[in-house]
């Protein structure tokens, strides 16, 4: 293990006494009843990032998105039904979320492995320390036992998610509601290390930010220019432009560092710099000039976010298939 890992990983034993634990998780959760676990989901991840580059970054953005609509429950991997009205159709995941099926692979194995054990909500957020570290990031001990929702929200999760082009007053507020700090806030942006935004999240700033009709005053013109010839103002919305443009596959400090030259990607990743005043922006310094720091800071902050309202002991249950609820 190397020095840095080895200073997380020290970090991260005390991280859940520090704030924010939730005492029924634990690392060991299913050391008697699924030993593999953890293994047999970097498995599968290992053999779809073959095919599929983007595939950890969308992971990760799963566990978000899951835990800040009614906790960490799985609720966002519901799909339509008779009782069930999806979070996937809400705005900030239509056409946005992925990674469905590569979840539904790691459920199936686990089901061949040790059957009705271990919850999507969990596979979640295996998966996401799973595609952190994979890509070059930190490990941590994953917090464990929570069980599956048998409802969705998606009128939540058209209100509780950040958004964007969502300024930072906004934004810090949806963290705040689900007991996130703003160091948390930093940190957790900081998963745009790596991975894809699509023209629609970001074109506005290219053109008529807050409806000035000019370009956002905060973006380089050197990336601006860039931008405007990947997202063309009649161009195709879908289009994807990288995350990070330096290293948009691993999981590092750049993100901080593009901060730092005005070339974040997303409204809501460059005003965590751009923000006169801010106290983000002395986090954002810390975090560009010191890999290590960031590292511990954000496995601590995703240990905090699983901690979110998780379902346990006899609430919810444990979902055989992902996509709907048992008996359904």
């Amino acid at each position: 293990m190397s020095p840095h890992l080895i200073l997380v990983v020290t970090a991260l034993v005390m991280a859940p006494l520090l704030r924010g634990s939730n005492g029924q998780l634990n690392a060991t959760f299913y050391a008697g009843t699924c030993p593999n676990v953890s293994s047999i989901v970097q498995g599968v991840i290992q053999t779809a990032l073959q095919s599929d580059t983007r595939i950890a970054a969308s992971l990760v953005r799963l566990h978000f998105h899951d835990c800040f609509v009614d906790g960490c429950d799985g609720s966002l991997l519901l799909d339509n039904s008779s009782s069930i009205v999806t979070e996937k159709d809400a705005p900030p995941n239509v056409n946005s979320t992925r990674g469905f099926d590569v979840v539904d692979n790691i459920k199936t194995a686990l089901e061949s492995a040790c059957p009705g054990v271990v919850s999507c909500a969990d596979i979640l957020a295996i998966a996401a320390e799973a595609s952190v570290s994979l890509s070059g990031g930190p490990t941590w001990n994953v917090l464990l036992g929570r069980r599956d929702s048998t409802t969705a929200n998606n009128a939540g999760a058209s209100s509780a998610l950040p958004a964007p082009s969502e300024g930072l007053t906004n934004i810090t507020a949806k963290f705040a509601a689900v007991g996130l700090n703003i160091t948390d806030v930093v940190a957790l942006s900081g998963a745009h290390t790596f991975g894809r935004a699509q023209c629609r999240t970001f074109i506005t700033r290219l053109y008529n930010f807050s409806g000035t009709g000019n370009p956002d005053p905060s973006v380089n013109t050197t990336y601006l220019a860039t931008l405007q010839q990947t997202c063309p103002q009649s161009g195709n919305l879908s289009t994807l432009a990288n995350l990070d443009p330096t290293t948009p596959d691993t999981f590092d400090s750049n993100y901080f560092t593009n901060l730092q030259s005005n070339t974040g990607l997303l409204q809501s990743d460059q005003e965590l710099f751009s923000t006169s005043g801010s106290a983000t922006i002395a986090i954002v310094n810390s975090f560009a000039s010191n890999q290590t720091t960031f590292f511990q800071s954000f496995a601590a902050s995703m240990i905090n976010m699983g901690n979110i309202s998780p379902l346990t002991g006899t609430s919810g249950e444990i979902r055989t298939d992902c996509k709907k609820v048992n008996g359904s």
